[in-house]
């Protein structure tokens, strides 16, 4: 056994508190053996005024749209898909995915997330980024069936099956998989009565975009009479490993069958404000004990994938849409995207616990902006960044030591995406 020892930091513990204390990590396994006052590891990383923190988990994104960052802009969502993002990932092709998607890992550990959730395309792609990035990761192929024939479209949701079967395990384990439709209303409710159950005998969570602007809820509350998570129950979605994203525009009926069917609920605050989707009610869901986690959505919405980013929008429009200074406190803010977040995707992370996956962040303290110290987990939610992690640390690994990415070449992964997006822009033209 390999041991890696966190030491000469402090160290935020499952409840929220602060205490001085070294973290030990399995190396082999990719397990925390202990957190406090811990035996002496055979390597050290030095967390001294730093913080010891779970690493980040994004639980909605989409990393290779890293490309497209600032691509189109100050658009609402359907025109922008439609008018701008669909056409250029048309030309997009496997080495395009791959290096967008390595853009993305990089950007991610540089800002201390471990962990992730990607909906795409090319997906091989994108895993072939996270094994080499060395992350964790839940990925699936997005099924969209707007434009196409019966058939094309079964295709399609044959291809996200397929995926979810033959990518679940890869980078030793790293990777899962879940069946990912893109939303309610780019998808066929036909084609869902079909592939859902085929997904529950695969044993495959699925994953999909759900109530994110009030053009989601109109049609399928116009055509079918129902609210978009009715229908969505209807034909077989919502049970406790499955989650949605975004979740703007909710009910509290809605809410209620989240809470009741056990489905967990991505916040994505940055993209919904940019796009003007709306504010998810997420005090509410909270409330109802729905399990909530964070996600950036991806850079062309964003624009950056820096969760830190997410925490600090999501404790401030929480308290716009409860009309209340108190809701989405510090701590809910930082939970969900932690614990939350890891929970909705199912990942053992999450918490700085003895037997939790050693997915951990340091954050460098050293600063004036973090200065003084009255409250680290309110500084963890109001006055952080993603710049201020010094390491971070995934299944025990080191990915990114002192500001240096170990598992990638930084220079190389930019140049790189630089180059293909210049290309892509190009081709769509």
């Amino acid at each position: 056994m390999t041991t890696l020892e966190i030491t000469g930091g402090q160290v935020l513990e499952p409840d929220m508190t602060v205490e001085h204390g070294d973290v030990l990590v399995d190396q082999d396994t990719g397990e925390i053996l202990a957190v406090g006052d811990v035996p002496a590891g055979d390597e050290t990383l030095d967390a001294t005024d730093g913080l010891v923190m779970p690493g980040l988990v994004n639980a909605h994104t989409h990393l290779a749209m890293a490309l497209l960052r600032g691509y189109a802009d100050d658009k609402p969502l359907d025109s922008w898909l439609r008018e701008d993002v669909w056409p250029i990932e048309g030309v997009l092709e496997p080495d395009d995915v791959r290096a967008g998607a390595a853009l993305g890992a990089l950007e991610s550990i540089e800002a201390g997330t471990t962990a992730l959730c990607d909906m795409y395309f090319d997906v091989p792609a994108v895993v072939d980024a996270v094994e080499q990035a060395g992350l964790r990761a839940r990925v699936g192929h997005g099924v969209v069936t707007v434009g196409k024939d019966r058939d094309e479209a079964s295709a399609d949701f044959e291809e996200g099956l397929t995926v979810a079967r033959e990518q679940a395990g890869a980078a030793d384990g790293r990777v899962s998989t879940a069946f990912m439709p893109h939303s309610l209303t780019t998808v066929d409710g036909a084609e869902l009565d079909e592939f859902v159950p085929k997904a529950r005998n695969a044993d495959v969570p699925i994953h999909i975009h759900a109530n994110e602007t009030r053009d989601e809820v109109t049609p399928l509350v116009d055509e079918h009479g129902e609210r978009p998570l009715e229908y969505a129950a209807g034909h077989g979605l919502l049970s406790p490993t499955d989650f949605i994203a975004h979740g703007t525009h909710l009910d509290a009926a809605e809410i209620e069958l989240l809470a009741e069917t056990g489905t967990g609920v991505v916040h994505c605050p940055a993209s919904n404000m940019k796009l003007a989707s709306g504010i998810a009610p997420v005090q509410e869901l909270l409330d109802a004990d729905v399990t909530v986690g964070l996600g950036t959505d991806g850079a062309a919405s964003n624009n950056d994938l820096d969760v830190f980013g997410e925490l600090r929008d999501a404790a401030m429009v929480g308290k716009l849409a409860a009309d209340d200074a108190s809701a989405v406190d510090a701590a809910a803010a930082v939970e969900m995207a932690t614990a939350g977040s890891a929970d909705v995707l199912g990942f053992d992370s999450g918490r700085l616990a003895e037997g939790k996956k050693a997915d951990i962040a340091v954050l460098d303290l050293d600063s004036a902006h973090l200065t003084p110290q009255h409250d680290l987990v309110s500084h963890l939610a109001y006055a952080a960044s993603g710049a201020d992690v010094r390491h971070t640390v995934c299944d025990g690994d080191v990915l990114m030591r002192d500001r240096e990415v170990l598992t990638l070449d930084a220079e190389q992964v930019r140049e790189e995406a630089e180059s293909r997006a210049t290309a892509a822009v190009e081709r769509a033209r």
